[in-house]
C-alpha cells in the first residue's frame, strides 16, 4: 500500500494559484478551473501528496462552475469538516494525508448516485489519465475508472 503525505517538495512546485487554494483554503474563480471540462477518463489526485481522490466516472456537470463528483474514489482519503467562514455553515473537504484544500461538498448531488455534490477546485488536483494510471502507481482504482 503506497504512502501519501504532505510533501515540502511537491509544495514548492505549486504555482501561486495552487499554493493559494491548496495551503491557504483559496477558491479559484468559477468556471476558470483546468479540469472542469476534462472527460478524459483517468483519476484525480491530490496535487501535494499523490493520494487518489475522484474518479473521472463519478465526474458529472453540475453547473456550479467548479468540477463536481459525486463521492471520493478512496473515502478514507478525503477529510469532511465544518466550515463557518464567510457567514455560511458549510462542509469543507480536504485530502486526509496531505491536509490540502480541496473544496466543499453539499447535499444537492445527483439523487440516484448518492445525492453529493463534492464541489472541488482544480487547482488541488492533478489528473492521472486511465492509460498512465498502471505506471504511476494507481492501476488498483482501473475497475473504478470507465474507459473512454
Amino acid at each position: 500500500m503506497p504512502t501519501y503525505e504532505k510533501d515540502a517538495a511537491a509544495i514548492a512546485r505549486l504555482t501561486p494559484e495552487q499554493y493559494r487554494v491548496t495551503q491557504q483554503n483559496g477558491t479559484e474563480r468559477p468556471g476558470t478551473g483546468e479540469y472542469l471540462e476534462n472527460k478524459e477518463p483517468g483519476i484525480y489526485v491530490d496535487i501535494v501528496s499523490g493520494e487518489p481522490l475522484f474518479a473521472s466516472s463519478d465526474k458529472y456537470e453540475s453547473g456550479c462552475g467548479w468540477p463536481s463528483f459525486t463521492k471520493p474514489i478512496e473515502p478514507a482519503h478525503v477529510a469532511e469538516l465544518r466550515d463557518t467562514t464567510h457567514g455560511m455553515i458549510r462542509t469543507e473537504v480536504r485530502s486526509k494525508h496531505g491536509d490540502s484544500h480541496l473544496g466543499h461538498v453539499f447535499p444537492d448531488g445527483p439523487r440516484d448516485r448518492g445525492g453529493l455534490r463534492y464541489c472541488i477546485n482544480s487547482a488541488s488536483l492533478r489528473f492521472v489519465p486511465r492509460d498512465r494510471m498502471g505506471a504511476e502507481g494507481y492501476g488498483a482504482y482501473l475497475d473504478q475508472v470507465a474507459e473512454g
